[in-house]
């Protein structure tokens, strides 16, 4: 095994966590809350936030350590002009992501505590847009590293 290998091995760990989260998120967590009614279901959406979007920022660092290792062992300038598209949609993702942090999701926590369950159905309405919008650039972002898609 060479440090290429460990640093893919832990660049698609990161991605299958967060990208693989957000498609069990939308394709079927988000269908079968939404037979719950609001109180219950924005609440379980709190409680899943709070255990999944700690691990998005792991991910995130484990994807950005690992691909930019990946970048530097083979030279900005040598690199597959696909892998800097990756850096860039990554790079857009994770500004989404941020946006949600210490946006929305912040609002929806305080919200869900005070059962204030419009203004957390405002909240969860602004993360499910931005959820689906990085799930549709992850996908891209993993199209363009795996096929290179004429890159």
């Amino acid at each position: 095994m060479t440090s290429h290998h460990l640093m893919l091995f832990l660049h698609v760990c990161g991605v299958v966590v967060w990208v693989g989260g957000m498609a069990f998120a939308w394709f079927c967590l988000r269908p079968a809350a939404m037979q719950l009614p609001p109180d219950r279901r924005l609440g379980l959406w709190a409680g899943v936030f709070r255990s999944f979007f700690p691990m998005v920022w792991v991910s995130i660092a484990l994807i950005l350590v690992s691909g930019v290792g990946m970048l530097i062992e083979t030279g900005f300038t040598r690199a597959p002009v696909a892998w800097h598209v990756m850096l860039l949609t990554g790079l857009v993702m994770i500004g989404v992501f941020a946006s949600i942090w210490f946006g929305p999701w912040r609002t929806m926590q305080r919200a869900v505590d005070a059962e204030d369950w419009a203004r957390a159905a405002v909240a969860m309405n602004t993360i499910r847009q931005r959820v689906g919008f990085n799930l549709g650039l992850g996908l891209l972002t993993t199209g363009i590293a795996t096929l290179g898609l004429g890159i």
